[in-house]
């Protein structure tokens, strides 16, 4: 018997396209801003070359590629001496500007002798430098916003993690502010509004959930029946800053919780992730350092899980979609802005647009496995 199969749909092929050959424009989080004010240099691995950090006298901190220009010595294994850094190969000292400013065995400072120095900005205990392949300096409103009272006894200090993603683009990670899905497989959440909105350099994921009553995590703050509040904005390309409420009964805990990255390479980031949580009448210093403890362990058990994932998934170009998934393409072309010259910026990449996901058959669905998979554990324990 002949089968018809001229009505059959063709078999879906994933594109894995390549990685991009350039890294992003914008303001990328480097770490706390306290952890390169130790009078020594530290070298960062990052935009596929190294950099080298350091505080001067009047407490600024300053970037230079790693490298010294005369032989190539690593200024990172050099030393602070004044407000310069020293090259340990032939001690030539270089200023924050990039400038030689002296040569201990030379007559003269070649006139040539500069080397790049990177724009960079402390914010809220943070620490960023600018990349941008054509030079530009970065525009007034492309920044990064303050957290009103941070740097007073309003705020707990920084919970702070990093961890390093290897064999995975970036990417990866941004793909996640429209996938409202994978809160609830990898992030253990149930998702009970979900919406986004792109505009200018700006991309917001606005969610409200609740936790699974099958998996705890540390994200609710071991309040019973809490929910979670979360307003978070991709400022750029690679610094999310988000405000997330715990809400049960009368008690409701603002925390602040940053999601960022840097590429090292095309192929490696480092992943980092703290939280700061706004203190309440009533809570010490050390019970408000507990909560962002707990926050930043459960944020930890959830990104845990991504991780695994991007190491072993496959790029795809062409995702195969439902509506639920989000808007994903349009969220692609929101950061296809930061890779292609200033010029070339179109206005659909800029454009406003926003997307709410209907989460009702998602709910009924997963509210039917928790109720089973919370059975289960009961027989289980008997």
């Amino acid at each position: 018997m002949t089968v018809d199969t001229s009505t059959e749909p063709e078999v879906r092929t994933i594109e894995t396209g390549s990685d991009p050959t350039r890294y992003a424009r914008g303001w990328h989080c480097i770490g706390l801003a306290k952890s390169f004010r130790n009078g020594k240099p530290h070298q960062v691995q990052i935009f596929g070359t190294d950099l080298v950090v350091w505080e001067d006298s009047k407490g600024q901190l300053n970037v230079l590629d790693a490298f010294c220009r005369h032989m190539g010595g690593n200024l990172a294994m050099g030393e602070v001496k004044g407000d310069d850094i020293a090259c340990p190969f032939h001690d030539w000292r270089w200023g924050g500007n990039g400038k030689c400013t002296g040569i201990p065995y030379a007559r003269r400072v070649p006139p040539i002798a500069k080397t790049r120095s990177w724009i960079s900005m402390e914010r809220n205990g943070l620490f960023f430098v600018w990349n941008d392949p054509q030079g530009n300096p970065p525009p007034p409103e492309v920044t990064i916003p303050e957290i009103e009272g941070y740097g007073t006894d309003q705020w707990s200090e920084w919970s702070w993690n990093t961890y390093l993603v290897e064999g995975s683009n970036c990417r990866e990670i941004v793909d996640n502010v429209v996938d409202m899905a994978h809160f609830f497989y990898v992030h253990f959440q149930m998702p009970e509004f979900f919406k986004n909105v792109f505009e200018g350099h700006i991309a917001a994921q606005h969610m409200r959930s609740s936790g699974r009553d099958d998996v705890q995590t540390g994200v609710q703050l071991d309040m019973p029946d809490a929910e979670t509040v979360s307003d978070a904005f991709y400022y750029g390309p690679s610094f999310m800053l988000d405000t997330v409420y715990t809400i049960a009964g009368d008690s409701k805990v603002e925390v602040k919780l940053v999601n960022c990255h840097y590429p090292i390479t095309q192929n490696s980031f480092l992943l980092q992730y703290g939280t700061v949580v706004k203190r309440m009448d009533g809570v010490s210093d050390e019970e408000a350092s507990a909560m962002a403890t707990m926050f930043t362990e459960g944020v930890e058990t959830q990104f845990k899980q991504d991780v695994e994932i991007w190491k072993h998934k496959s790029r795809i170009e062409n995702p195969l979609l439902t509506e639920e998934d989000g808007p994903v393409y349009q969220l692609r072309r929101w950061y296809s802005q930061f890779y292609v010259d200033v010029e070339d910026v179109t206005s659909d990449m800029t454009k406003r647009f926003e997307f709410e996901v209907d989460t009702t058959r998602a709910l009924e669905n997963w509210a039917e496995e928790v109720k089973a998979n919370v059975a289960q554990l009961a027989d289980s324990s008997k």
